[in-house]
This record gives structure tokens, C-alpha cells and sequence, in this order.
């Protein structure tokens, strides 16, 4: 074998930087190290179609699990990358030392842990794999009683899972709102009027004091003397970027490895795609890590572009959707560390949140740093078009 160009990761911006790399006509030999036993896929069906159990797990794969032999592409399922060495382009992984002429970390974050619910050794869940979708999706049945701390994506999109499996839901948000620090408290307001509107008990500005194991289930023990005590218990609290690697490596790390424009590391021929990558990005002039569906597609073309000689740069708009119930959306943007000042609602503002069809657009003063669509499937593209504009308020409900 020739030396190989090495992808380490399992997830979406690996699949489709392998994909890529094929299709732009390198017939060179490549090696795909996975964690997981699973071939790449991707994530938002684990907390969607396939957690609803709409979905087979097949539908998750990046590219259908024979595509690799197909392709000649060596897959390493259920290996894990013990370390780097970048000056000599090695890498050791399962026990085997390998040389790489370019390589891609796509080793993604991983769900930060509550020790609270950790050490109380009752039935928790943390939502990131497949095998993890696999089991919760078991437990969400009618009757159910589930518990959710964390009013983020996840968080809601679980919920709204839960609820439709026929369980009982209570969602437990230590702010005043549901995303919060994401949509302001106008729009999170919204997301929990919808789940409460479904019949989710949402719960906000909680303080959780104490988690214990019971013959019943785990019971819950909040600030101000309430208890509850459910069946299972899901804590979405965030991810951490899976840094460790490069970080042991030499390789420049911060909230994620930090990498350019055309998504280099500090190591010359290591390259860094999808959640762990932390981009200086050049439209929004401040460094930026994405966690979401759409920056590990595009990260996985230029990474692969760039893998190849190439000279593509990561300057695409951050973008993400959810599904929770009827309700859909899609957001293009982000405030940045300035933030926004003013948020602006166009549309409906009476009746059922899940029917309604509206846009949302953060503002710093009259520069429209994000909008978002809800239900209005024709609305992407004029968000994508204002988004980094100046507007007044005739352009935006335009």
C-alpha cells in the first residue's frame, strides 16, 4: 500500500470528505478510522426520525456501508487513534502504527456529563451515538415517564420525541427560557409555549439540588423542597469538542483544534472538519465552532478540496434546522461575540406556536446578523439573502 490519506472520525464531515475525495479523482489508497462500530453517519436523524422510530438507522449512514469497499477505501470500524505524530506523519491506532501523507481529524464533541446524575446511579441517558438513540428510543413508549434536564436542541428535540411516543415529559431549564443564550428570551419563550401548549410540563429558572436512585426510578430533587420522580432520565447539557488528540499531538487547541480559513491545523498536512474545528472564519471576521448538520457537509468538501492541493475556503453562513412536532425551522447566521441588541418578528403572532408561520431577525442596530424561518418554506432563501445586510423594517417583512 501506498501511503494513505487518513480520516480519523465517524461522523458526517468524514463521510463526506471520503466521498469527496473520490469524486474529485484522487485514486490513491485511504484509510477511514472510526470509533464506533458503525460506519460514518449523521446525526440529526438520533434525535428525530430515528429516535420517533420513522426512520431505520440505515437512512443515518453517509454512504451506504458497501460504497467503501466499493470505492476502495480502507474502513477501520471500532479502532480508536491512540496519538499523532505530525512531524513524522505517523499515527498509531489499534495497536498499529500507520504513515499518512494528509490527514483529516473529524473526532467531533462529545456530551458534556452532569456528575450529579452520574453519581447517583440511577438510568441515564446522554444523547450523542447511534447505539445511544438506539437504547432511549426503547424507553419512550406510552406511559413513560421522562425527565429532561436541559432546555437546549437536544433537549427539545427529545422532548418532542417523548411526548409523541405517548410519554410524559418534563423538561428541566436552569435559565429563564429555553435556548436562551441562542435565541434571546423572545424566541425562547416561543419554544416553550410550544411544548407546553403539547402538554410538556417546561420548567425554567430551575436549580437541580440532588439526584437519587429509587425502586421507582431516579427522583429529583430541586431547590425550593419539590421532587420528581420519572422513569428515565436524559441530560442534554451541552458537547465538548474531542480536542485530546490533537492537543497531545503539539497542535494548536482552543474550544476545539483551531484551524484557518481553508480549515488547516497548525501541523502542515493536518487538516480539522465539522464540530471539533474552531475557524477563523473569513466572512464573520471571529473565530467560530459549529456543531450542526450543514457545517460538517461543507467542511467535508473543503477538507477534501484541500487535502488535494486545492485552495477552497470555509466561508459558507452557519445554518441548522430542527423538527420538533409540526413545527420546522431553519436559521442562517450568527451574532458573534457582539451579539444582537434587537430581535424582530415578522408574521403570525396569534394562536398554536406550531401553526404558526413566522421569521425572526436578530439585529445589531439595523445589520442583520441571523434570521431564522418557522413554517415558511419559501423564506430561505430571502433569509439567507438579508442575513449580514443592513435592513429597516419594510425589508425585512418584504
Amino acid at each position: 500500500m501506498s501511503t494513505p490519506i487518513v480520516l480519523v472520525g465517524g461522523g458526517l464531515a468524514t463521510g463526506t470528505a471520503v466521498r469527496e475525495l473520490r469524486s474529485q479523482g484522487y485514486d490513491g489508497d485511504l484509510v477511514v478510522i472510526a470509533g464506533e462500530s458503525h460506519p460514518p453517519y449523521e446525526r440529526p436523524p438520533l434525535s428525530k426520525g430515528y429516535l420517533l422510530g420513522k426512520e431505520p438507522a440505515e437512512k443515518a449512514l453517509v454512504n451506504v456501508e458497501s460504497w467503501y469497499a466499493e470505492h476502495d477505501v480502507d474502513l477501520r470500524t471500532g479502532v480508536t487513534v491512540e496519538s499523532v505524530d505530525p512531524d513524522a506523519r505517523t499515527l498509531r491506532a489499534g495497536g498499529e502504527d500507520l504513515e499518512w501523507t494528509g490527514l483529516l481529524l473529524a473526532t467531533g464533541a462529545m456530551p458534556r456529563h452532569l456528575a450529579l446524575a452520574d453519581d447517583s446511579g440511577a438510568p441515564v441517558h446522554y444523547l450523542r451515538t447511534l447505539d445511544d438513540s438506539t437504547e432511549l428510543t426503547a424507553r419512550l413508549e406510552p406511559g413513560a415517564r421522562i425527565g429532561i434536564i436541559g432546555g437546549g436542541w437536544i433537549g427539545l428535540e427529545v422532548a418532542s420525541a417523548a411526548q409523541q411516543a405517548g410519554s410524559e415529559v418534563v423538561v428541566l431549564e436552569a435559565l429563564e427560557q429555553p435556548l436562551l443564550n441562542v435565541l434571546g428570551p423572545e424566541v425562547g419563550a416561543l419554544f416553550a409555549q410550544l411544548h407546553r401548549e403539547k402538554g410538556v410540563d417546561v420548567r425554567t429558572g430551575v436549580r437541580i439540588d440532588s439526584i437519587d436512585s429509587s425502586s421507582d426510578g431516579p427522583t429529583i430533587g430541586l431547590a425550593g423542597g419539590d421532587t420528581l420522580t420519572v422513569d428515565r432520565l436524559v441530560v442534554g447539557v451541552g458537547v465538548a469538542p474531542v480536542a485530546d488528540l490533537a492537543a497531545d499531538a503539539g497542535i494548536a487547541v482552543d474550544n476545539g483544534i483551531l484551524v484557518d480559513a481553508r480549515l488547516r491545523t497548525s501541523a502542515p498536512g493536518v487538516y480539522a472538519a465539522g464540530d471539533v474545528a474552531n475557524v477563523d472564519h473569513p466572512v464573520l471576521g471571529h473565530r467560530l465552532r459549529v456543531e450542526h448538520w450543514d457545517t460538517a457537509i461543507k467542511h467535508g468538501t473543503v477538507a477534501a478540496t484541500n487535502l488535494l492541493g486545492g485552495d477552497a475556503v470555509a466561508d459558507h453562513l452557519p445554518y441548522f434546522f430542527t423538527d420538533q412536532y409540526a413545527l420546522g425551522l431553519e436559521y442562517v447566521g450568527h451574532p458573534g461575540p457582539d451579539g444582537f441588541d434587537h430581535v424582530v418578528i415578522t408574521g403570525d403572532t396569534e394562536g398554536p406556536v406550531e401553526g404558526r408561520v413566522f421569521r425572526v431577525w436578530w439585529m445589531r442596530g439595523d445589520r442583520v446578523v441571523a434570521g431564522m424561518h418557522v413554517n415558511d418554506w419559501d423564506a430561505i432563501d430571502r433569509v439567507r439573502e438579508l442575513v449580514g445586510t443592513q435592513a429597516d423594517e419594510a425589508a425585512l417583512r418584504g
